[in-house]
């Protein structure tokens, strides 16, 4: 059970959520905030969200697209849970256990809200979407250092706290750069960067989810847990 939950179900979530991006992205009718006209989808004039909405910018039905993208993002809960069981993984030190426990809430928490992102396209519950989309990585930030600390502190090898800290540093900057960045409904330059960003941080922060299940597998194969 600590197994499924601490590995398999990460790995299968972010592999999941990789490809049925790629999908979602082949499916989308078009358009984006500034230009309905646009063919297709572009990944520097259009944001994730924009797969999931009922309908696209174009105004075409994008149920394809919608499907396979909030699947993904629902299935983030998965990680969430995963998440609850890792602590055990940290028992033996007292210290890296309370660090992993507030890791844990945290990343169930900002898991929550990207499986509730996958639940208000943006086109139907905006305000809703927006608040889960932006807090989810505020909740992540946080986590994600209690988790740094407890694996540079555990036997698991530094490579991993190596991955986890390149997110800790892209999420806070991240979260920063929503809090000062203009909007993108401004101008098209400021949507191009703000969803070129996205996408990079999105990247970053499923192969850490990814490079995490092989830290927590060294840990349960060190403990002879399954």
């Amino acid at each position: 059970m600590y197994r499924f939950w601490t590995v398999t179900a990460l790995r299968f979530v972010a592999l999941f959520f990789a490809m049925a991006v790629t999908i979602a992205i082949y499916f989308y009718p078009g358009g984006n905030i500034h230009n309905p006209d646009q063919p297709g989808y572009s990944l520097t004039h259009n944001f994730l969200s924009d797969l999931g909405g009922f309908h696209s910018h174009s105004g075409m039905v994008n149920f394809y697209s919608a499907f396979f993208f909030n699947q993904a993002m629902f299935l983030f809960i998965a990680v969430g849970i995963g998440f609850v069981f890792v602590p055990r993984l940290f028992k033996a030190d007292p210290v890296n256990y309370k660090l992993s426990i507030v890791g844990s809430t945290f990343f169930l928490i900002g898991t929550m809200c990207f499986a509730g992102v996958g639940l208000t396209p943006h086109d139907l519950h905006r305000s809703t979407h927006v608040f889960l989309a932006v807090n989810a990585f505020r909740f992540l930030v946080p986590g994600s250092l209690a988790y740094l600390i407890v694996l540079l502190r555990s036997p698991v090898d530094n490579k991993y706290a190596l991955v986890t800290l390149v997110y800790v540093i892209a999420t806070s900057s991240y979260v920063v750069y929503q809090l000062v960045s203009a909007s993108p409904m401004d101008s098209q330059a400021q949507m191009v960067e703000a969803a070129t960003i996205q996408k990079v941080i999105a990247f970053i922060s499923v192969a850490t989810i990814f490079s995490l299940s092989f830290a927590f597998a060294s840990q349960l194969t060190r403990l002879e847990l399954r």
